[in-house]
């Protein structure tokens, strides 16, 4: 059975998705690792604790944290709004095809376009959601 060239061109454009959402969660995780622990100096003569990192290395690296998770929260409605938009392109162009082919038929077929929109424009907002939980709750 031979494979039909759009739909190689369908499977690599998933597969590509895929790797750039996986991309952009790895960035989320490395970003929002916690930093090592810092040495505590004791000294003994007056028996006090001093911490070594100064507030403004921990404000930095908060900093970065926070700039990690906007890139990625980026990244990733970024792509699911591309790949959406391109879902809908394709699904709008074939069924306008359908319709063209099949008159009699327009009303099935506009019927599941729409459904099968709303399944994408679904996708897109839990992609929009999973930004925001990066940005907050991570």
């Amino acid at each position: 059975m031979k494979v039909k060239a759009i739909h190689l061109k369908r499977i690599l454009a998933v597969a590509m998705i895929a790797l750039l959402a996986l991309g952009a969660i790895a960035l989320t995780v490395s970003m929002t690792q916690a930093p090592a622990a810092e040495p505590v100096v004791v000294s003994a003569e007056t028996s006090e604790v001093t911490d070594v990192a100064p507030a403004a290395e921990t404000e930095a690296s908060e900093a970065d944290s926070t700039s990690g998770k906007a890139i990625a929260a980026g990244i990733a409605i970024g792509l699911a709004a591309a790949a959406g938009a391109i879902g809908m392109g394709l699904a709008i162009a074939k069924s306008n095809e359908a319709i063209s082919r099949q008159p009699e038929a327009g009303d099935k077929i506009r019927s599941n376009m729409m459904l099968g929109i709303i399944f994408i424009e679904t996708a897109i907002i839990y992609a929009l959601v999973i930004a925001i939980l990066i940005i907050f709750a991570l």
